[in-house]
């Protein structure tokens, strides 16, 4: 008997167009199965809640000013505001600060983060941000970066630095407006002032700010210049988010990324002087002047000098130029006026100050420019 021929692959017939059908059935199934599986976005109402994003950064609720519920969810890539009830009084603190964070922050650490770090030994610390924002709420968008003398990683940090991004409504950053500065290329508005727990210095744009990449060191230094911060203190943690006062549902972190470099250490390594310091003393029976020449010797500029030194028991300043320097005797700090404020590597600064002493006169012995030991010319 003679057998039937065998279809060929092509056939279009009932028997081909099934074979053909149950194919690609298999091609899906097998190109599924070696897929990753899609990450779900995560529900947040926990005051404190956490939970990981992007496997390097944590997503906090920190709901701690109100009792009425806030809830947040962990999308991919950064976060967003489902919920935020009720309201505070917007000459007070907001109601919460829904964030993400690289670092460590109330014991909670994000995964393989290189903070704690020495403000002296990171070259850089990049940052970028992505924001949406809406406009019936009362808030900031803010990052909030936290420094401290030692490398803690539970509680409430020394130093605290924020940069608005925006602010919508009747707030204002903790303490007083002292003056303008241009950072990282922009500028802001400058605030200082202290919450009762820890110091805050703010950064506040003059429009709104949708996104950026910068330097965090960059405002750091900030800091470090003003006398907040040194150069062997610790940064902890780095967060962007809101704070809220009303309202505040639909504001979202649309993408966030934060990096420390320590690498190439930084400009104000502890371990060595980056700055050296000439003081010449004209003196007479009972007074004296002095004048001082800070030089930069290292590789990055200095917007807002202090230079720190004890004076010798017995000696008092009674006037200075091309600087404030105070107290007028014992620990005192000649700190830049706006015309000299800016130190370049390489460059110097002069200032002096006029004074009278008792008994032997001596120089001081021993200086430090924003918190970093100098050497003597």
């Amino acid at each position: 008997m003679r057998s039937l021929p065998r279809p060929s692959p092509t056939a279009r017939g009932p028997l081909g167009v099934l074979l053909t059908a149950l194919a690609a059935l298999a091609a899906l199934a097998a190109l599924l199965a070696s897929a990753p599986p899609a990450a779900a976005d995560t529900a947040i109402c926990e005051p404190f809640g956490t939970t990981t994003v992007q496997g390097g950064y944590v997503v906090q609720n920190n709901r701690w000013g109100t009792s009425e519920a806030q809830c947040v969810t962990a999308t991919g890539t950064g976060f967003r505001i489902d919920r935020a009830d009720g309201s505070v009084p917007t000459n007070g603190a907001p109601k919460s600060y829904p964030s993400i964070f690289n670092g460590c922050h109330y014991t909670v650490c994000s995964p393989g983060t290189a903070l704690p770090a020495q403000l002296g030994t990171i070259a850089k610390a990049p940052s970028s941000i992505s924001y949406s924002y809406v406009s019936d709420a009362v808030y900031d968008a803010a990052y909030d970066i936290w420094l401290d003398p030692t490398p803690r990683t539970d509680g409430v940090n020394r130093t605290e630095i924020m940069i608005w991004f925006n602010k919508v409504g009747s707030i204002q950053p903790v303490g007083s407006p002292v003056g303008n500065a241009t950072v990282a290329g922009r500028s802001w508005q400058v605030w200082s002032g202290n919450n009762g727990s820890n110091d805050v210095l703010s950064f506040v744009a003059p429009s709104a700010i949708g996104g950026w990449s910068f330097d965090v060191m960059d405002f750091v230094r900030q800091a470090v210049a003003r006398g907040l911060a040194h150069n062997d203190w610790y940064l902890t943690s780095v967060q962007a988010g809101f704070e809220p006062w009303q309202n505040g549902a639909g504001l979202a972190v649309t993408s966030f990324s934060s990096g420390v470099d320590t690498s190439g250490g930084g400009s104000g390594d502890p371990g060595g002087s980056s700055c050296k310091v000439g003081y010449a003393a004209n003196v007479w029976t009972g007074g004296f002047t002095a004048d001082v020449t800070v030089t930069n010797t290292g590789s990055a500029p200095v917007d807002g000098w202090k230079l720190a030194f004890t004076l010798p028991s017995g000696q008092r300043i009674t006037s200075a130029w091309n600087a404030t320097v105070s107290p007028a005797s014992g620990a005192v700090t000649a700190s830049s006026l706006a015309h000299n404020a800016h130190l370049a590597p390489g460059g110097t600064q002069s200032f002096g100050f006029q004074g009278s002493y008792s008994g032997a006169f001596t120089a001081p012995s021993a200086f430090s420019l924003n918190g970093t030991a100098c050497t003597a010319a």
